[in-house]
């Protein structure tokens, strides 16, 4: 989204800048550094790729527009026929980017589409402390629709509690400590889904920068996870609207066809994630000090075997790359 801003003008790029809470200038030099400081080792990588494909015969690309998506985001460039092989190569390169987690994005191009920008995350990641045969056990899951599913569970003690106002949760790192697995898991009787929407970014900023250090027995289901969206409806209630009509867009930033005015026509978002034994994976530099005390400390017991929260947590930010919710688990 923030690449095709760059090819947004007037009140189109005013609404997705409203969005974004911050002016392109500004996000382009924020996600700049960002991606630039993406850790990685041989026990955890994130790793971010950006390509624009656009149809070569029909489409006259602006070389701001593409200059500035290389600058700011390394987008690599592909002019292409927009035919069967087309998407072949974009799907290829998707797999690729992820490390065979997302296997296609593109099923066929209508005639219609001048312009692919996409958008790749892998992370791969081990737990600081991976779970042995004993730490694993089977266990009930109550679905959110009351059904119940026996499941593998994975128990271990952790180190960080989460507490919010109607749930409470854990922090549990992967190696290093630069990333971290968060879980929120709504009170009895708080529905899952009135949690979410009680969500804001403010209260779970503050959950994940004050988590208490106290002791946690945690379990957490083994589940796996394909999972995709067209974002439109959602994006268009957030404010950006006009991106998405054809008479009002205002993209002549990207450049030019001959064909009509370019606007957004889906927002295709997939993703994969696993949690088991030995780590995460998922396709979507600081000092650790711990702090010794005398006093005794308190330990909670938060087994997710109900509808819950779930996050991948960039350490250096608090900032959640992932974010996704458990309804079920699928066998």
């Amino acid at each position: 989204l923030s690449m095709t801003a760059n090819g947004a003008r007037g009140e189109t790029l005013s609404q997705m800048e409203d969005v974004f809470g911050l002016d392109i200038a500004t996000l382009n030099e924020s996600m700049a550094a960002y991606i630039e400081g993406l850790p990685s080792s041989d026990k955890y990588k994130m790793s971010m790729a950006n390509s624009i494909w656009f149809r070569e015969k029909e489409l006259t690309v602006s070389p701001d527009f593409l200059q500035t998506n290389a600058d700011y985001y390394g987008a690599a460039v592909f002019g292409a026929p927009f035919d069967r092989s087309t998407v072949d190569a974009i799907n290829k390169w998707v797999k690729e980017k992820t490390d065979g987690m997302i296997e296609d994005i593109v099923d066929e191009i209508p005639a219609s589409v001048v312009m692919y920008l996409i958008n790749a995350l892998a992370f791969d990641a081990e737990w600081e402390t991976i779970y042995d045969e004993n730490d694993v056990s089977e266990g009930v899951f109550t679905t959110a629709d009351g059904e119940e599913q026996t499941v593998e569970f994975m128990t271990g003690e952790e180190d960080k509690y989460l507490k919010l106002d109607n749930a409470e949760g854990f922090i549990r790192y992967y190696k290093d400590r630069k990333y971290a697995f968060a879980a929120l898991l709504p009170d009895e009787g708080v529905d899952i889904d009135d949690f979410i929407a009680s969500l804001n970014a403010e209260a779970l900023s503050d959950a994940l920068t004050n988590a208490a250090s106290e002791f946690v027995i945690a379990s957490i289901p083994k589940f796996e996870y394909d999972y995709d969206v067209e974002l439109g409806k959602m994006l268009t209630a957030m404010g950006i609207v006009d991106a998405f009509d054809p008479d009002k867009a205002d993209f002549s930033g990207i450049g030019k066809t001959g064909l009509g005015n370019m606007f957004i026509n889906k927002v295709i978002h997939k993703t994969y994630i696993s949690v088991a034994e030995r780590g995460t994976r998922a396709g979507a530099a600081t000092s650790v000090v711990m702090d010794v005390t005398s006093e005794p400390i308190e330990q909670h017991t938060v087994k997710l075997d109900r509808p819950f929260v779930y996050m991948i947590i960039d350490m250096q930010y608090n900032l959640p790359i992932f974010i996704g919710a458990v309804m079920e688990i699928d066998s």
